[in-house]
């Protein structure tokens, strides 16, 4: 998506008199080297565009942002270092850090920067994370109760409106925030898991990847007397994949924002193997998949010994049904692009 990243950012609008840095943010970087490779992707084409109108670069600001439970010791490990006695120095050297370089410890749904201090916000695979799992979803009271699921996907209609609700509330109080934060003139570059059904029930790939296969191991542990099904009902995984008018209706509905795109993408699979015809290969990598995305969720809910147990038997059913999942996994993400209205 990288060439529509780039058609965004030639829409910033650029100010060579302004004696203050350009200000990128990554929301939801994580502590691993896509963010590192993002940032300096914005940085250098906005570099470019600069030096094309024959003005000189200004100094870069990059915010590395994610919850305060983040490695960013990780990550800060994996940036390269800032050298030479100028800007401009390090600007001319791959080698280098072009830009300044900080941590931002906090929740996206709330602020995170000064007014008017953003030029460009960028986040990729993280707004389908809702803030927390719906109240009335744990609630045995409510109609909304997703009993015997861990996952919004084939559950009651009641349980996918409140998902539903969930995530527009969520990205409502993000584009609140992120409204105040932007500079006028700038861009907001958003993707995250998307669905082409107008069911929310039918979760697509996240479908698949949480409400098959991993949902049945959960279903093993109650059987076989590891956990109570009590137990199983109270974890939930807190993700929701949008339709377009899903996403659409909060940005209309905020008006802070003109949406100038936001389509749905066929993405890639989870499933990176080898040896295709390895069935016990693809199982690994499912089970991996799943256990990569919501280890900590499910370490913090059962411990660590019964998260081994889980994600064993995830491996095996996905091995059971290998040609099926490597064949039908597979991703859709919404790209949005917002600029101030």
């Amino acid at each position: 998506m990288l060439h529509l990243l780039r058609e965004i950012l030639d829409g910033i609008q650029i100010n060579p008199e302004a004696d203050i840095p350009f200000v990128v943010a990554d929301l939801g970087c994580s502590c691993g080297s896509n963010t590192i490779y993002m940032i300096d992707v914005i940085i250098k084409h906005m570099t470019k565009r600069y030096e094309a109108m024959s003005y000189n670069p200004p100094e870069f600001s990059a915010f590395f942002s994610d919850l305060p439970s983040n490695d960013f010791n990780t990550l800060f490990q994996l940036l390269p270092p800032y050298g030479g006695s100028s800007m401009e120095e390090c600007l001319a050297s791959d080698g280098h850090r072009s830009y300044f370089a900080a941590g931002v410890p906090g929740s996206f749904y709330r602020r995170l920067f000064p007014a008017k201090s953003v030029d460009v916000f960028y986040s990729a695979f993280s707004l389908h994370w809702l803030s927390q799992v719906p109240d009335i979803v744990l609630d045995k009271r409510s109609t909304a109760y997703n009993k015997g699921r861990i996952f919004i996907h084939g559950a009651n209609e009641s349980t996918a409106n409140a998902y539903r609700n969930q995530f527009q509330n969520d990205l409502a109080m993000f584009l609140r925030s992120r409204s105040e934060e932007m500079k006028r003139g700038g861009s907001m570059f958003l993707v995250c898991l998307g669905r082409t059904s107008v069911d929310p029930t039918d979760q697509g790939g996240a479908g698949l990847l949480f409400g098959t296969h991993f949902q049945d191991a959960w279903d093993d542990l109650v059987q076989e007397g590891l956990i109570t099904s009590e137990k199983r009902d109270n974890f939930n995984i807190p993700v929701f994949a949008p339709s377009l008018h899903d996403f659409k209706e909060v940005v209309e509905a905020n008006g802070s924002f003109i949406i100038n795109k936001l389509e749905v993408f066929r993405g890639g699979s989870p499933l990176v193997v080898s040896h295709p015809d390895d069935a016990a290969e693809i199982g690994r990598a499912l089970a991996n998949s799943c256990r990569s995305v919501s280890g900590v969720l499910v370490d913090a809910h059962i411990g660590y010994q019964l998260s081994n147990e889980l994600f064993s038997h995830v491996e095996s059913r996905a091995t059971t049904q290998a040609k099926e999942l490597l064949e039908n996994l597979q991703f859709f993400h919404i790209v949005a692009s917002l600029s101030l209205a």
